[in-house]
């Protein structure tokens, strides 16, 4: 895979060639309302100045309320990406989450569902714009925004492109089973425990899977734990360890589970809404992501999109960056705020170059 991607960073040209120009932009505070009205969405609208046609990105956030930036520990990840593209020829619309800043609504209420409808008013918003080109519209999404993008683009033939930052592209229950085995692979628990986290993971998102539609969700949860606690502590006997520091947030994680970003979720068809998906779609992961593993993902843009008939899909796995796409050496979350630098380069001219491409 390294040697595949050698090929890939050489063919797309890192440094500015002759060709290549750099814009001052414009960046302007916009506001729109959902088309019922109930909403209105505060964001920033970055363009090229003096070029009058150019592809326009719409930005979905992941998991966890976010401002127009994407500012995740320290970093303001959407604003460095805006900032780039539109400097190299392309607009970029990145809005405030729902009860976020300028955005109103209640993010806690809202569902993966919901913010694909978001970004399908962000893009009736730019249609309705003089200097917006609407036939050169995407969506760029990152982690959960993979999905929600997923979800809008095969919904709606007004989105063109997509491109995914380190984006879910499994169904819901597939990824909270490898997203949870692989932070539990990464943590400092002993094996005992991580044999022990991963049992009760597994159980827990089955139940919570079997029952997302149901109004007993809550009851089913309490007595799996319970059940599997009394078989656990009886395991935990025949280690002879004194203490048992071993705990499940039982009551953080139902609480959790019976919202209905959970329930919808969970049952997310990565397949069926991939496979629906008819435009160019451009997919970067890093390789030490602990939270969107990148060679199932990656995998899955590729063979999901492809049975469905789409086979314009270019995914790039990038060496030694985490999930923000930023180069790390422990990268795991507690390292984040400690990293000083920014998105990697590379990942700013890959999207450039892929756009310059397949879109213009």
């Amino acid at each position: 895979m390294k040697n595949s991607i050698i090929i890939i960073l050489l063919c797309c040209g890192f440094s500015l060639s002759a060709q290549d120009k750099v814009f001052q932009i414009s960046s302007d505070s916009v506001s729109f309302k959902s088309a019922d009205g109930q909403l209105t969405f505060g964001g920033t609208l970055t363009k090229p100045i003096g070029k009058k046609s150019f592809p326009t990105l719409v930005f979905l956030s992941g998991t966890g309320k976010q401002d127009r930036d994407g500012t995740m520990a320290g970093h303001k990840i959407f604003l460095e990406i805006a900032t780039y593209l539109s400097q190299h020829g392309i607009a970029v619309l990145r809005t405030d989450d729902r009860g976020v800043g300028k955005t109103t609504g209640v993010y806690e209420t809202a569902t993966t569902g919901n913010f694909a409808e978001d970004a399908l008013t962000a893009i009736a918003y730019l249609k309705n714009r003089k200097d917006i080109n609407p036939a050169t519209i995407g969506l760029i999404g990152h982690s959960e925004g993979g999905a929600s993008m997923s979800i809008a683009a095969a919904q709606s033939k007004d989105v063109k492109f997509l491109i995914s930052l380190s984006g879910v592209a499994m169904s819901g229950l597939d990824n909270l089973y490898k997203q949870n085995e692989d932070l539990v692979a990464a943590s400092a628990l002993p094996d005992y425990d991580k044999k022990r986290s991963n049992e009760i993971n597994t159980i827990m998102f089955k139940v919570a899977y079997k029952y997302a539609n149901s109004d007993s969700m809550e009851v089913k949860l309490n007595e799996t734990y319970q059940t599997w606690k009394l078989k656990d502590d009886a395991y935990f006997k025949t280690l002879n360890i004194q203490f048992d520091h071993f705990r499940f947030p039982i009551y953080s994680y139902v609480r959790t589970a019976i919202g209905p970003w959970y329930r919808y979720f969970i049952q997310y068809d990565a397949p069926k809404t991939i496979g629906a998906i008819k435009v160019p779609i451009l997919a970067i992961n890093g390789d030490k992501d602990l939270y969107v593993a990148a060679d199932s993902n990656l995998a899955n843009w590729k063979s999901y999109a492809a049975a469905g008939g789409n086979n314009n899909v270019t995914t790039i796995k990038m060496p030694g960056l985490n999930h923000l796409l930023l180069p790390c050496q422990t990268c795991d979350a507690a390292e984040y705020t400690k990293i000083q630098s920014g998105v990697s380069p590379e990942v700013l001219a890959i999207i450039k170059n892929w756009i310059d491409k397949t879109i213009r």
